[in-house]
């Protein structure tokens, strides 16, 4: 069950325990007690979990709906993302570990080699991230950046109209795994020179 559905059920729960609650005085003492004890049973069967505690106020009231978890969820479904407080800089120093992997065409595995796309995916899965598998899906997450200039790190750099992806990592520079033959490296972002075709921020920018 997904983080969505699962706050759908938990919201249908607590109405059923408001209805529960305009009942009388004497009636509402008695489902008090079995109501908390059925909301702790479908939470912990919504959410995956045997332990609720953290998922409730000490009155026993679900804290974990709100207005900004309710957000949360809406923007990690938007980009794609499953962990939060990942940045930019985050997403660099995950990506330079992979400095001198070969290019391998269709690689995902840094044990053997990874592609463009695959090297980008990989990157941000490390940091609980999904990404789609290919440049063509890769360009569609997150939001766009209108120029380079407005580039922060950690910004994906799509050119050639989808046929290769970098990971910008601010001062004009960029890491990607190239062509074969090559290996995954820091070089100038060369999608300045006139072939870029679009920028995406996957997460909240990080560095300058």
């Amino acid at each position: 069950m997904s983080m969505v559905e699962a706050l759908g059920r938990i919201q249908s729960i607590e109405a059923s325990l408001q209805q529960l609650s305009e009942r009388s005085a004497a009636a509402v003492s008695v489902a008090s007690s079995a109501s908390s004890a059925s909301f702790a049973s479908a939470l912990s069967s919504a959410m995956g979990t045997s332990d609720v505690s953290a998922l409730l106020s000490p009155a026993g009231s679900p804290t974990a709906v709100t207005a900004g978890s309710t957000t949360a969820v809406t923007a990690a479904a938007a980009t794609g993302s499953t962990a939060g407080g990942v940045t930019g800089d985050a997403v660099v120093a995950a990506a330079k570990k992979y400095i001198g992997v070969p290019y391998v065409w269709g690689g995902t595995n840094p044990a053997t080699g990874m592609d463009c796309s695959g090297f980008v995916q990989r990157v941000f899965k490390d940091l609980g991230v999904e990404l789609p598998r290919v440049v063509s899906d890769q360009m569609q997450k997150g939001t766009p950046v209108a120029s380079l200039a407005e580039a922060k790190p950690g910004d994906l750099l799509v050119s050639y109209g989808g046929e290769h992806i970098s990971i910008y990592l601010g001062n004009g520079k960029a890491i990607d795994a190239p062509v074969p033959g090559q290996t995954i490296q820091i070089r100038d972002a060369w999608e300045k020179y006139s072939n870029l075709t679009s920028i995406r921020r996957i997460v909240p920018a990080g560095g300058s």
